[in-house]
């Protein structure tokens, strides 16, 4: 299935002053922004497609996963409509799967940036394949006899031909991360170096479970060779007024307290757990004024509403009993009286979407098309009705009057519709799109 997927690699080399991010902490680091995450091989997939929007758009959720991954000791990252070909960018050193056709970026990479490809790499070069191009073009028959079922799946699933399933990385209860030093820290104040990656690691956990900390410790372990009046090492906890989730709050008040630490020998290694946590309350995103979500009563909102913006503006949906789908839905004013009523039972599912204005269909040997011609699944379900209804001049009393037979169609690239067949001898007949399934 296609998405939005980024392959995110963890640096391998030891050159920095700490050990690099494992790839579990990754992946937890990752949740807050999808609960898509997942570990494949040497990388964290994660799939923001449903949740670009939270995070002011892809542009932006972009930007944002790349710069703090870097922080965190991400060295490669790569964006693809599938987690299999984001995951073969990154090996090949690109990182953009959406400059161009996906199948005309992935046919020309080398065969070891799918590792199910790999792994026959010596047999397909003999067969004259240096690019995942050239092994599409060999006969899948051919290929499904002479290799194992992974090579062909894993080609399907890089570009979007079959869904990929994962196994989806669980946020723990609790949180704690250590992190080890490359070199032996002396003086307090420079474990803060280390204990910021720590912290950008429990912030995302916090917002992915929509806590807040109001204690947290951070221990430090001794070096072997300390003295023997040392000891193992040491902890300082740390406590904030208002529960938080910032990091930058966070390093600030720990610097202030290892400041006024000394340590007894040289640290190797650190260790950060959250103590205390509560829930946090998320900025409100909505329209509405925060008081409705304590209790206050919706009408009294809607009164301030309308002093804002007018009465005119306000107005709130009702159902009303009618079978035509273009009357069931009334929208008085906010304080204009309307009984409540139930629409008419329908024998066929109604749509998620209907459009404002049933569109004409197309037809073929008096069957219906759309995008190709439509297959009629379930109907006909007959609404009639409208001839009591009186507005406007004799035209518009017209168009009140209907008598349709819907049907559940389908549309080999539009999916299930929904669609009619107006019926009135004194009217124009023929086929006509109204809604949508999703």
């Amino acid at each position: 299935m296609l998405g939005i997927w980024a392959a995110l690699r963890p640096q391998r080399s030891t050159r920095e002053s700490c050990t690099p991010i494992d790839l579990q902490s990754l992946a937890i680091w990752a949740l807050q922004y999808s609960p898509r995450v997942a570990v494949l091989e040497e990388a964290v997939l994660i799939e923001v497609g449903a949740s670009a929007r939270l995070f002011g758009g892809l542009a932006q959720l972009r930007l944002r996963i790349e710069a703090e991954g870097t922080a965190l000791g991400v060295e490669a990252v790569a964006w693809a409509p599938s987690a299999t070909a984001a995951l073969a960018l990154m090996r090949a050193g690109l990182s953009d799967g959406f400059a161009g056709p996906l199948p005309s970026l992935l046919d020309k990479l080398p065969l070891e940036t799918i590792t199910a490809v790999a792994s026959h790499q010596g047999t397909l070069q003999r067969l004259g394949c240096r690019t995942l191009g050239d092994v599409r073009k060999l006969p899948r028959g051919g290929l499904s006899r002479r290799f194992d079922k992974e090579l062909l799946a894993r080609l399907d699933q890089a570009y979007g031909l079959r869904p990929e399933v994962y196994e989806w990385v669980q946020l723990p209860e609790t949180f704690s991360a250590r992190l080890e030093f490359q070199y032996r820290v002396e003086h307090a104040p420079a474990l803060m170096y280390g204990a910021r990656r720590l912290l950008m690691q429990m912030s995302s956990w916090l917002a992915a479970r929509h806590m807040g900390v109001t204690a947290f410790t951070l221990r430090w372990a001794h070096d072997a060779m300390r003295g023997k009046t040392a000891g193992t090492g040491g902890e300082l906890t740390v406590g904030t007024a208002e529960p938080t989730q910032s990091v930058e709050h966070l390093s600030r008040l720990l610097n202030e307290h290892l400041a006024k630490v000394e340590l007894l020998a040289p640290a190797g290694d650190i260790e950060l757990l959250a103590c205390q946590t509560i829930p946090i309350q998320q900025e409100s995103k909505s329209l509405l004024p925060e008081t409705i979500r304590q209790g206050e009563a919706t009408w009294l909102v809607l009164e301030r509403v309308q002093a804002r913006i007018g009465k005119d503006d306000v107005v709130r949906p009702l159902l009303w009993a009618d079978h035509r789908p273009e009357w069931m839905q009334r929208w008085p004013g906010a304080q204009e009286p309307l009984p409540r009523a139930t629409p008419g039972v329908y024998e066929l599912p109604l749509p998620d979407w209907v459009l404002d204005e049933p569109l004409r269909l197309a037809e073929r040997g008096n069957r219906p098309i759309y995008q190709g011609p439509l297959v009629l699944l379930l109907g006909p379900d007959r609404v009639e009705g409208g001839w009591w209804h009186r507005v406007g001049d004799g035209a518009e009393e017209d168009q009140c009057n209907v008598q349709r037979d819907y049907w559940i169609a389908q549309s080999e690239h539009a999916g299930r519709l929904w669609i009619f067949q107006r019926r009135l001898a004194n009217d124009e007949t023929g086929w006509f799109l109204h809604g949508r399934y999703t």
